[in-house]
Parts: C-alpha cells; sequence; structure tokens
C-alpha cells in the first residue's frame, strides 16, 4: 500500500511515520485485497493535533475521515478508527448489494474549486466586500450509478459527491440535506 505521509507545521518521526504505514495497510487490506492509496496530514491547531487520513480504493472509491487529540499518535489512531469503520460499512454495502467483482469506475478530469474568505480584514471593510481566494486543482470526475454516488457520500465526509451519471451520461450532484436526507441534483441535457 502506497502512503503518503505529510505534515503541517509539525515534525513526523520515524516511529510515528511507521505506526501510520503499518496501521492504515492493516485496517485497509483486512478488507480489500486490492492495491490502495493513502494520504495521510497531519497538523497542529492551538494545542491539539489533527489528522486527515484519505484512502483512494482501486474501484475507484475514496474514503476520508478527521481525528483530533492532545498527541499525533491519539489523533491518527481516533482518525484510523473511523476510517475503518468506513472501509467496512463500503466493504458490507458491496457484498449486500453487488456480487459480481467491482472494475474500477471510468473517470474523467474535471476542475475543483475551493472558496475562501480572506479571513484578515480591515475592520473598517464590509464583510460582503471581502474578496474570495479561489484554488483550482484537477480532479477525476467518475462515471457511477446514483446508488453507488449516494454510497460514497455515506462512507465518505464530503458533503456532496460530483459525478457523471452511467446511465445518462449527465452531470449530477448527490447531497445531505439539512433535514438529513438526501438529495440529488441531475443537469439538464441541453437541447
Amino acid at each position: 500500500m502506497d502512503v503518503q505521509i505529510t505534515g503541517k507545521g509539525i515534525d513526523l518521526g520515524e516511529s510515528l511515520q511507521s505506526h501510520v504505514r503499518e496501521q492504515m495497510a492493516a485496517g485497509v487490506h483486512k478488507y480489500f485485497e486490492r492495491s490502495a492509496e493513502a494520504n495521510v496530514n497531519f497538523g497542529k491547531e492551538g494545542s491539539e493535533f489533527t489528522t486527515e487520513a484519505t484512502v483512494h480504493l482501486a474501484s475507484g472509491v475514496v474514503l476520508s475521515a478527521n481525528g483530533r487529540g492532545g498527541d499525533a499518535y491519539g489523533a491518527f489512531d481516533q482518525g484510523m478508527e473511523k476510517l475503518e469503520k468506513r472501509v467496512r460499512r463500503y466493504k458490507r454495502r458491496l457484498k449486500d448489494h453487488h456480487s459480481r467483482e467491482r472494475t474500477p469506475l471510468p473517470a474523467e478530469m474535471a476542475s475543483s474549486y475551493v472558496l475562501k474568505g480572506l479571513g484578515e480584514q480591515d475592520e473598517a471593510q464590509d464583510e460582503a466586500d471581502a474578496p474570495l481566494v479561489i484554488a483550482e486543482r484537477e480532479t477525476s470526475l467518475h462515471s457511477m450509478s446514483v446508488g453507488d454516488a449516494v454510497m460514497q457520500l455515506d462512507v465518505g465526509e464530503t458533503p456532496v459527491v460530483v459525478f457523471r451519471n452511467a446511465k445518462t451520461g449527465s452531470l449530477s450532484v448527490v447531497h445531505r440535506r439539512e433535514d438529513g436526507n438526501i438529495g440529488w441534483i441531475e443537469a439538464a441535457a441541453k437541447s
């Protein structure tokens, strides 16, 4: 298993890195024999350590989890516990709904944007006039069924999943609504 480990503002010792690699490999390979890639990012917010772990399974599904703790090991272990639960839930859903072998989902590249306010503003400046910082990056846009997109929404921490509907070929979005239900938006075909 290929695991990329990064630290933002903290030094990562060899002991922590080997702990992360061992736990990620054991937690994912317990449920999936196929190869997977993982990214683990550590950071520090005040006196707490944070970790964000993301696993890219060979089927194209991306699972992620966050953890917080008084030390880096505790933050990782908390995040890993959540991630392993999501991997287990995903595996159970595959067994329940799909008895056939999974093949990687077809994907195409698309741009992804992150919008954030600057945070440091003059007190005289109105918040509505504050400029946005826009970060653009390439991301995969998978072709999948609505059911698979809902499953990815359930097992991940993302509030939305953007995908190409395998049945209609149009762009679609599933999202968690404020009332706890799941919404589905499909772009209308141009005529």
